[in-house]
């Protein structure tokens, strides 16, 4: 019988096996992992290359899997793509091996307005679920991504984490480092001491905000295409996988 984890002990365990070193772009990351159907594959590269130009992608990287190529333990069916997106929670896994104290707080929707993000709508705590809160959104189509995409106001998948204040120069510096291998999904750090996006902040720490890694995928939904999506499927070497501007 399988055990279930609640989502912060499954971070916990990520973030012992996940080996991607931002400095020198290699290692393996968490992968979310998407059906859709074959038909679709050149809808689904415009969407996630619309995703990635108005900023609300975890990262430049994608990879396609044809029908029949396995993925981990997961072979692709006949007649399907699967989408491969790095998932936001690598960069908890990440900044827990740089020795920086965080715990994470949980996933939602944030509500953007003319491009900024104001405030969390709707918080799942990590704590409380063993599904992934931004699959769970999905699952409700309570997303507005693309809405984000055309006008720039709209509601987006994001994630939230607390890092203690004492490690904020390593917090910013593995951040930029993150920045430089195209993993640019930070939506807001914030003030230690106090509340991000509406949500309340532990004393001595400080907030960071994350877009979800299956922002893109929740658009493509949104278009009245058939997906079936699971975040934090496994763990993916980073070489594995394309960038937006190739694909």
């Amino acid at each position: 019988m399988t055990q279930l984890k609640f989502i912060n002990h499954l971070i916990d365990e990520y973030a012992l096996q996940v080996s991607y070193d931002p400095y020198h772009d290699e290692g393996e990351v968490i992968f979310n992992l998407t059906m859709i159907k074959e038909d679709d594959l050149d809808a689904a590269r415009l969407i996630m290359k619309e995703a990635y130009a108005a900023g609300v992608c975890v990262s430049n990287r994608v990879k396609f899997a044809l029908s029949g190529e396995r993925i981990g333990d997961f072979a692709i069916p006949a007649g399907h793509i699967g989408v491969v997106t790095m998932c936001s929670i690598t960069v908890d896994a990440i900044l827990l091996r740089q020795g920086i104290p965080l715990n994470p707080i949980g996933g939602g929707l944030v509500e953007i307005r003319d491009n900024v993000p104001k405030r969390f709508t709707t918080m799942i705590k990590y704590d409380s679920t063993t599904i992934d809160p931004t699959q769970v959104m999905i699952d409700q189509g309570t997303t507005h991504i693309t809405d984000v995409i055309m006008t720039g106001t709209g509601s987006i998948l994001a994630n939230i984490r607390e890092c203690h204040m004492e490690a904020e120069t390593l917090l910013f510096n593995t951040l930029e480092d993150l920045t430089k291998a195209g993993i640019t999904g930070v939506l807001e750090v914030g003030n230690p001491n106090s509340p991000l996006l509406g949500v309340p902040i532990t004393t001595n720490y400080l907030g960071l905000a994350m877009i979800g890694g299956t922002n893109p995928i929740a658009a493509f939904i949104e278009s009245g295409r058939w997906a079936d999506t699971k975040a934090m499927k496994g763990l993916m070497d980073v070489a594995h996988f394309e960038t937006m501007e190739t694909i």
